[in-house]
């Protein structure tokens, strides 16, 4: 009579084997979601400044808020997004708006904490004509900008 099955030194290799995989596997997982989570950061910033770029072409020498210039971003499960200026509200240009859009985190995204904010920050373009962006990751966390890279690149018109 012929045995068949798997002894049990090949049960715990392959036991010892899938235990390895795990152990890089979860938190390479982990590190996905949380760019994922991210990646809604560049095209909500995207649109805001493409937004108000049109608006400041239309309007002249001033920043409209959401509502004026039609920015309807909506809080997700990750994000919640502000203005400095109000809703319905104008900012001349020439004086600028630090933290004219912001998206604060609701969770925390591997190393980046719960409350982290990335900002665009507005003012008159050197050369006279348009804006000039410049985009702010979270102060003091690297990670938080390895989420989002693309982010940075907002920073125009210098």
């Amino acid at each position: 009579m012929k045995k068949q099955g798997f002894t049990l030194i090949e049960l715990m290799v392959v036991i010892v084997i899938m235990g390895i995989l795990a152990a890089v596997a979860v938190p390479k997982l982990f590190g996905m979601i949380a760019k994922s989570k991210a990646s809604e950061i560049g095209p909500a910033a995207g649109e805001y400044v493409k937004l108000q770029d049109a608006y400041i072409a239309e309007v002249g020498d001033y920043i409209g808020g959401f509502g004026k210039i039609g920015y309807e971003m909506q809080a997700t499960t990750s994000f919640d997004y502000k203005g400095s200026v109000t809703s319905t509200g104008t900012v001349a240009l020439s004086t600028g708006a630090t933290g004219a859009w912001e998206a604060k985190s609701l969770v925390a995204l591997n190393d980046c904490t719960k409350g982290s904010s990335w900002t665009l920050d507005v003012a008159a373009s050197q050369s006279g004509n348009g804006a000039k962006w410049t985009a702010n990751y979270p102060s003091g966390v690297a990670a938080c900008e390895t989420l989002t890279p693309r982010f940075g690149d907002l920073t125009r018109g210098k």
